[in-house]
């Protein structure tokens, strides 16, 4: 038997799955149906207790192919019921079996519904899952002295560069915590990408001369990467910018704007978005805990392009001088809707756009000279 205890003194009693180890990290939850194993091995959930809202996860067991990244770094999962026996042709081992091997711990047989409301009451807390020897004032009290992990980017991101050849547009993706969904739309436009650490100079950058940079999501406080701010402030004008997720909250800090912690966020695959150019409604897939504040836009060079339809937060941003645009949900979806895949031809549209008008430009100063 395993117990959850929350910050707030909450318990909820159930049966151990996965990895016997104890865990301490922010419990938060996810609306979606489908889709558990990207969920867990998104990166963007660093540091944190999944509760899963679908009452029956792991019914069609884990496969080689629906993994975000090779490592998860969630550290815990919850769940009302977990499939012991799942099935499905591509099922290679059980969400148990990947749990343990991952050192990933769970807990099942708890009432998700009353933690969900619990969540969404009081926001995300500190929670812990452990065994049921442990005394709950004990449990409490290693809480309270715990302070979560503030360096989630520092420890998802890649430590060296690496290549994936192409032949077409060369793209520099700075590695916030990206999820392998961003690679393969890029891969399937034939990009020639870059993949660089976090805290990657815009000189370095730029010596990569990239036709455009890639921002991806991650997990935390956008504030805890100040370089990154950096960085994406000098590289502002010099080439073209596409930002998701943490991105889109980079860009905004980078912009002279600000970003606040929600109270319990965004995690889900139905999160409906508008658009406010073209009026249409899109269904994405998010997973962030953190919001560009609103008002903080009206002193930026940033125009509001989309918001969400369920809190009306700030989901899409566009530079009015330089071509940089970000959203704060994930187009590569995985797990959700692919309805915002076009976004990435977009931004190779806008690399094409922005060459044209630098050959043009050539070509008028090659005449005045001449």
């Amino acid at each position: 038997m395993k117990q959850l205890v929350l910050e707030d003194g909450t318990v909820f009693v159930g049966e151990g799955f996965g990895s016997d180890r104890e865990t301490i990290g922010e419990v938060v939850f996810n609306t979606g149906m489908t889709g558990y194993q990207e969920v867990i091995s998104d990166p963007s959930y660093c540091g944190q207790l999944i509760t899963f809202t679908y009452p029956l996860v792991g019914n069609y067991g884990i496969n080689r192919d629906d993994f975000e990244t090779v490592n998860p770094s969630a550290l815990g999962v919850i769940v009302k019921e977990h499939c012991e026996f799942p099935s499905n042709f591509r099922n290679e081992e059980t969400l148990d079996e990947f749990l343990k091997a991952k050192q990933i711990p769970g807990i099942s047989g708890i009432d998700t519904r009353k933690l969900t409301k619990i969540i969404r009451q009081h926001g995300t807390m500190k929670a812990m899952i452990t065994t049921v020897d442990r005394p709950v004032t004990e449990a409490i009290k290693i809480l309270e002295d715990t302070k979560l992990a503030t360096d989630q980017v520092k420890q998802v991101s890649t430590v060296k560069p690496y290549v994936v050849p192409g032949r077409g547009q060369r793209i520099v993706l700075m590695d916030f915590g990206m999820k392998h969904g961003i690679l393969r739309e890029f891969t399937k436009r034939h990009c020639h990408v870059t993949v660089v650490p976090y805290d990657t100079t815009a000189e370095e950058i730029l010596r990569l001369k990239p036709d455009g940079v890639m921002l991806s999501n991650g997990p935390g406080d956008p504030k805890s990467v100040p370089e990154a701010i950096d960085t994406i402030r000098q590289l502002f004008g010099t080439v073209p910018i596409f930002g998701i997720c943490l991105g889109h909250q980079l860009i905004a800090l980078a912009s002279g704007a600000d970003t606040s912690k929600m109270k319990f966020g965004h995690r889900g695959i139905n999160q409906p978005v508008k658009d406010l150019r073209t009026g249409r409604t899109y269904m994405t897939s998010q997973n962030h805990g953190y919001a560009v504040d609103l008002e903080s836009l009206q002193t930026t060079k940033m125009d509001l392009t989309q918001v969400s339809l369920n809190d009306e937060t700030v989901e899409g941003l566009l530079h009015k001088d330089y071509p940089v645009f970000s959203v704060q949900y994930h187009p590569e979806s995985s797990p959700g809707p692919e309805d915002t895949a076009h976004l990435f031809d977009e931004f190779l549209e806008m690399i094409t756009i922005q060459q044209e008008q630098k050959k043009k430009e050539d070509l008028s100063c090659l005449s005045v000279q001449i």
